[in-house]
Formats: C-alpha cells, sequence, structure tokens
C-alpha cells in the first residue's frame, strides 16, 4: 500500500534558517503483520476485561475520574491534573527546527531510535522542501533538529531518502546505557594466525544486506502451530542444541569453517527452518546510519 494512504502521525513546517515549507510526517514501520493474541479465560472462551481498582478501598474506579502522581516517598504522591501538563505543554508544536548538521558516523548506532518518512505536504514550498533534500545528499550530511509529538519534545536525524527525507527519533542521553554499566570486559588479544581466517572467512560470506532473505521463522512457526491446533492436529517441537567451541578447537573449527562454506555466503542460501519449531527470534538489525 502507498504511504500516502496512510495517515501522517504529525503535520508541520520543516525550517532552516529562514526556509520553511509545509511536511507531512508518516510513519516508516509497521507492526500489523505480527501474530497478537488476547488474554482469554480457558473455562468460558470469554475476554478477559480489566478493571481500575482502588488499591486501598478495592472499589472500581472511573478511569475518566483519574490523575497522575509522581511519587516521593511511600505512599505519597504529587498529584498532577490536565491543567499541568497543558502548561509544560511545548509551543513550537508545529515546527521542525534544523539546528546543525553533522556527519552520520558521529551518531553512535545506541541512539537512533524509530524512523519516519517526511515528505512535502501540499504544492507549496515543494520547491524548498527539494533544495533542502538535495543539498543535504551533496554534502552527504545530517541534519539535527527538534520536534515535538503528543506534547513531547524529542531530538531528530534527518537523512536525504529516495524522494523523501527520513526523519529518525533519537533517543535521548539517560535512555541509552553506556557498556561499561555492564561491566568491565577483560578481552585477550587475539592470535594472528586466527585472526588471520577468521578475516578470510568474513571475505568468503561477503554479500549486501537483503532484508528479502530474512523471514521471521518464529513467527512462521507460531503461525504454523495455530494453523495445527485449528486443524485439530498434534504439535511437535524440537530443541536446538548449540555446543560451545573451546579453545582447543578454535584453530580446528575456523580451519573447518573456511573450507565448508565454500564460497556461498549465508544471503545467498537462506536455511529452511523445521517447520514445527520455533526458531529463537533473531536479533533485529541495526537501523540504516548512512
Amino acid at each position: 500500500g502507498s504511504i500516502m494512504a496512510a495517515r501522517p502521525s504529525w503535520q508541520g513546517h520543516l525550517r532552516l534558517s529562514l526556509v520553511t515549507c509545509p511536511v507531512a510526517l508518516y510513519p516508516a514501520t509497521s507492526e500489523a503483520d505480527t501474530v497478537r493474541f488476547n488474554l482469554i479465560n480457558p473455562e468460558t472462551n470469554n475476554r478477559i476485561k480489566m478493571k481500575t481498582v482502588d488499591a486501598g478501598t478495592g472499589d472500581e474506579v472511573s478511569r475518566s475520574d483519574l490523575v497522575k502522581g509522581f511519587a516521593i516517598a511511600k505512599n505519597q504522591y504529587v498529584l498532577l491534573d490536565k491543567e499541568d501538563f497543558e502548561s509544560v505543554k511545548l509551543e513550537s508544536t508545529r515546527i521542525i527546527d534544523i539546528e546543525s548538521f553533522v556527519p552520520a558516523a558521529s551518531i553512535d548506532r545506541l541512539y537512533w531510535d524509530t524512523p519516519c518518512h517526511l515528505v512535502p505536504s501540499g504544492k507549496t514550498g515543494i520547491e524548498a522542501f527539494a533544495v533542502i533534500r538535495e543539498a543535504m545528499e551533496k554534502k552527504r550530511t545530517i541534519a539535527i533538529g527538534r520536534l515535538v509529538m503528543s506534547t513531547r519534545e524529542r531530538i531528530c536525524a534527518l537523512e536525504p531518502g529516495r524522494d523523501e527525507i527520513v526523519l529518525t527519533t533519537l533517543r535521548t542521553r539517560e535512555e541509552v546505557r553506556d557498556v561499561e554499566e555492564v561491566g568491565p570486559i577483560d578481552l585477550p588479544k587475539a592470535d594472528p594466525r586466527m585472526l588471520d581466517i577468521a578475516e578470510k572467512i568474513i571475505d568468503q560470506q561477503r554479500g549486501d544486506f537483503n532484508p528479502r532473505l530474512f523471514a521471521d521463522r518464529y513467527e512462521q512457526a507460531l503461525r504454523d502451530v495455530i494453523q495445527r491446533k485449528r486443524e485439530g492436529m498434534p504439535v511437535a517441537v524440537a530443541a536446538d542444541e548449540v555446543q560451545e567451541t573451546n579453545v582447543v578447537n578454535l584453530m580446528d573449527a575456523l580451519r573447518r569453517s573456511l573450507g565448508s562454506a565454500g564460497g556461498e555466503s549465508l544471503q545467498k542460501r537462506p536455511r529452511a527452518a523445521n517447520r514445527n519449531k520455533p526458531a529463537k527470534p533473531k536479533a533485529r538489525p541495526g537501523k540504516r546510519v548512512a
């Protein structure tokens, strides 16, 4: 389906210095096709309804009567109502202000959050949009701007897309954890001979990223299980066994890896997963930076 058929999540203006143009923002990702579940009471086959209950009295309360509270001590809250939230609503809600331009490599991958398509809205200002987009492409640079979405200010990165500008919201300093918080990691210096073979394996399996080759095997397995249960068939599950490579076998494993791949790369030959076996969900690949 075309993007334009979707509803924009935000509309306003893009501003670079004294140049402004009307723009619309559309989500670039969708979760529409993922398997979703409802919570069901197996005794009655009815859906479960959540109640809003007062923790002290046990009485049911109407959601619309509730206010938000910030805990300052046990059972002590500072209460904020609608007016309080209105008072901190940010003014520039309808403008994306470009504040600076940075090299793509200077933004740590951990900061990239959610991508959106930023497109011109209406015919006026389409020329200004085209100029900003093309200048960024020529300079191979990324714009850093601010955007107010649903009353919160977000910092965002803007980069030229195919015909649009890809706007990606960035996480804040507080939202990103440094690896040092995980603990000290003391890696040994790699044996040069092993490194040499590992580098050859990398060369042998080099290729371009093609998202079409990566089906979500967990999703597919879930759909198969649902289908089998609909048809009243038994559900079989097999477990994955993984042997870890110990130091003694490392050189041997590296040599065998180099010999076995035979020039074929993972990209060119997607493995057929066992139909009924839910494979472990893969980590999502990092976001595109350049």
